[in-house]
């Protein structure tokens, strides 16, 4: 029987944890999410964030910016920021409009204080697998759910669909830290149901819903979607009860069939309820470290 991973249990084990050791300090960690722009899916995760960190206790501001703010106003915003000691952590809420030089702006935070583990500095401490950065919190809540769930990766192949600096590139480095041999596909991959039905542990993170089906996979593996896409779902019957993390008439669905892959392979994390919660949890898990280590 395939085995549900469920990120939503370990969120709440890890959210424990957190809210038991915030309750002791004072002051308590302040986390500061900067948002350019209205997108109606960042406002979603930006409110799940805020929910969070009042549950566990520690301080959430959200300064949103207009649109059309400069980039030069935008790191001007960040650096005072960086020198406000009663800041712990800073993150800029992806995406963010085109014209502005994203790398620009997560390299004007302060490496200490890059919670989401995304500046140059962080993402070179892992490169190198050297201790003292943050891990990226999508990577760092692959590796708690696999960790709780005793999912071992050394050895292991894994096969990562997806080459993006949040997700797919950071993912790979953990993965080779952990002694896991690393693949990774992308669109021009040739044959790529041939690479992914060879994988021990296939991680899914390319925002196209649905892409893996059941001839992508094998009986043996581990599958983690890390996809989240919303589509329409107005046409939902009256009453069915939504998941905890969809908005109202939509749907989130993961990069992988789940009805059909899950009734094949050995594991599979659900979306939602699987890899997101635990993004969040991460992050706050970072939060924490980066208090703790600017005290």
């Amino acid at each position: 029987m395939t085995k549900l991973l469920d990120g939503k249990i370990v969120r709440d084990k890890i959210a424990e944890k957190l809210r038991s050791q915030i309750s002791r300090l004072k002051p308590k960690p302040r986390l500061v999410i900067i948002q350019v722009g209205d997108l109606a899916e960042s406002n979603t995760y930006i409110r799940q964030k805020i929910l969070f960190g009042e549950k566990i206790g520690v301080i959430v501001n959200h300064l949103k910016f207009d649109e059309k703010i400069n980039q030069e106003n935008l790191i001007t915003q960040i650096s005072k920021l960086n020198t406000d000691s009663t800041v712990s952590g800073i993150i800029v809420q992806m995406p963010i409009p085109a014209r502005l030089d994203k790398d620009e702006i997560i390299d004007a935070i302060d490496p200490k204080k890059d919670v989401d583990g995304l500046t140059s500095t962080n993402l070179k401490l892992l490169w190198e697998n050297r201790s003292g950065g943050f891990i990226p919190a999508t990577t760092k809540g692959i590796l708690e759910l696999l960790d709780f769930y005793k999912i071992p990766a050394s050895g292991k192949k894994v096969i990562i669909v997806g080459r993006s600096f949040l997700v797919g590139k950071p993912t790979a480095l953990a993965f080779l830290n952990r002694d896991a041999t690393v693949t990774i596909c992308h669109r021009e991959t040739k044959n790529l149901k041939l690479e992914t039905r060879n994988a021990d542990i296939l991680i899914v993170a390319v925002g196209k819903p649905n892409l893996i089906t059941k001839d992508y996979v094998n009986k043996n593996q581990i599958v983690i979607d890390v996809g989240i896409n919303v589509i329409d779902n107005t046409k939902q019957e009256t009453g069915n009860k939504k998941p905890e993390t969809e908005p109202v008439n939509r749907k989130i669905v993961g990069d992988v069939d789940f009805d059909s892959v899950s009734k094949i392979v050995k594991a599979i994390s659900p979306v939602p309820g699987g890899v997101g919660p635990l993004t969040v949890a991460s992050l706050f898990e970072n939060l924490l470290e980066a208090f703790q280590n600017q005290s």
